[in-house]
């Protein structure tokens, strides 16, 4: 079997998005819509990933840079599609299959292509029918039905441009072939470029047959040179990764409302409900339930771990069922064990609570450990940046920090110790015990409250 060589068209600007990012790196579902397709195109296993940049180049590269082993070739010249598959093809062998594919198609599935890149055709083009055919290249056949070529929408005829199949810009050919039609290319259109559509014409010039597949599901093939196309991408792709969720069995009480910016693994009878959204690498235990309007990104929650409505976690791991929330927020580094309570507004960041320690109010918790059963009041805020550095606040087990009170790390809390309301902790608190640290309270004899002076 041939060795596949896969070339990704990734120089254009897309200057219809109006948008200072290039249009490969326009967000989908989170994420640049180019990594959603090289993504694909690493299933196929190919013997080499070749992304032509152009427009932006540093910007894609740095895009890019997770994945070493793909090969960047510059077009430094934008003059057409056939001009930047020339650039790739010096690295490519002549015996070897090449899959041409444009940068912002992020729907295709692997199957599909797997599917399409395994035609023996010299040369062979991925077609679909267009319900609105505007923009793309028309697919012209002979009283036979075979392929002649493809005609650009700027360069067809009125008749051409009522054909509704159309090209998708993905091709799959061989390498020795293809390399030598693309030397052969002219400009002579309305935009001065060299297309590699116009293969099409000169492969049935030599004689050779070209094979047109026709795609089951457009929408797979769709790309984006503006921002309501983008949107109408950003609806097929959420609507498929609800769907797969709704298969795997979540719940969902009103899936259109339910947003999926990355990949999540969710166990039995996991509920997503109203206006969830679950970004990066997400994965919900058995009976997770996110409330409406919570946002989840980056986190692991256990099974039996309840998400009321708007909270936004982010980098949080529960070891057991929680309830967090509501209006609760949870930064990177929050741990938690089973039975913690972190209730409305409460911020937590790089904090480890043990099992069925609660926060239940109003309070701020950074850089802590605290212990199993602790109570914080509302209120309670640990003081963990000193204007250059932070520091560990440490709360035992069974602790009982009365509400209104600031623990100035670094700073220790004993074991079944207890701070009384309002004070303000700088020193170790030992075990046991009742520490309060507040001024008393005295009454001044004789003081008015001052009084609104009058305008003149």
């Amino acid at each position: 079997m041939r060795e596949l060589h896969v070339v990704v068209l990734a120089a254009g600007e897309g200057k219809r998005m109006n948008s200072r990012l290039p249009k490969v790196l326009q967000p989908l579902a989170g994420e640049p819509m180019l990594l959603h397709l090289l993504r694909t195109v690493r299933r196929l296993d190919p013997a080499c990933l070749h992304v032509v940049v152009g427009h932006a180049a540093d910007q894609v590269q740095a895009a890019l840079a997770r994945w070493p082993e793909i090969r960047t070739v510059t077009q430094a010249e934008r003059l057409g599609t056939g001009h930047a598959v020339m650039q790739a093809m010096g690295a490519i062998p002549d015996q070897a299959r090449v899959l041409v594919l444009p940068g912002d198609m992020p729907l295709v599935r692997a199957d599909t292509l797997q599917d399409f890149s395994a035609l023996t055709a010299p040369l062979a083009i991925l077609s679909f029918i267009a319900a609105d055919p505007t923009g793309y290249g028309r697919i012209l056949r002979d009283e036979n039905r075979n392929v002649a070529g493809i005609r650009e929408q700027r360069d067809a005829t009125p008749d051409e441009q009522v054909i509704d199949e159309v090209n998708s810009g993905v091709i799959a050919a061989d390498a020795g072939r293809l390399a030598g039609w693309l030397e052969r290319l002219g400009n002579d259109n309305s935009q001065g470029e060299y297309y590699l559509t116009d293969c099409a014409a000169l492969a049935v010039a030599d004689g050779i047959k070209v094979q047109a597949r026709v795609c089951d599901d457009a929408e797979e093939l769709m790309g984006a040179n503006n921002m309501r196309q983008l949107a109408d991408m950003e609806a097929v792709l959420q609507r498929r990764r609800r769907g797969a969720l709704l298969d795997a069995g979540v719940r969902m009480p009103d899936p259109g409302s339910v947003q999926i910016r990355g990949r999540v693994q969710a166990g039995r009878d996991v509920e997503l409900d109203r206006g969830a959204i679950l970004e990066g690498q997400v994965e919900l235990g058995d009976g997770v339930v996110i409330g409406a309007g919570s946002i989840v990104r980056d986190s692991r929650l256990a099974a039996g771990t309840r998400v009321e409505p708007y909270c936004v976690l982010e980098g949080v791991e529960t070891r057991g069922g929680c309830t967090l929330g509501p209006f609760a927020r949870l930064r990177p580094g929050t741990v938690l064990a089973a039975g913690v309570r972190i209730g409305n507004f409460v911020e937590t960041k790089k904090a480890t609570f043990a099992e069925g320690a609660k926060a239940s109010h109003l309070s701020y918790v950074g850089d802590a450990t605290v212990g199993a059963r602790a109570n914080l009041g509302a209120g309670t805020i640990t003081c963990n940046y000193d204007g250059a550095n932070k520091h560990l606040t440490e709360i035992g087990d069974e602790a009982f920090i009365g509400s209104n009170s600031a623990l100035v790390a670094p700073v220790k809390i004993g074991e079944r110790a207890t701070i009384g309301a309002g004070s303000v902790v700088s020193g170790d608190a030992p075990a046991g015990a009742l520490t309060v640290a507040r001024a008393r309270a005295r009454t001044i004899p004789g003081w008015e409250r001052p009084v609104k002076k009058e305008s003149k």
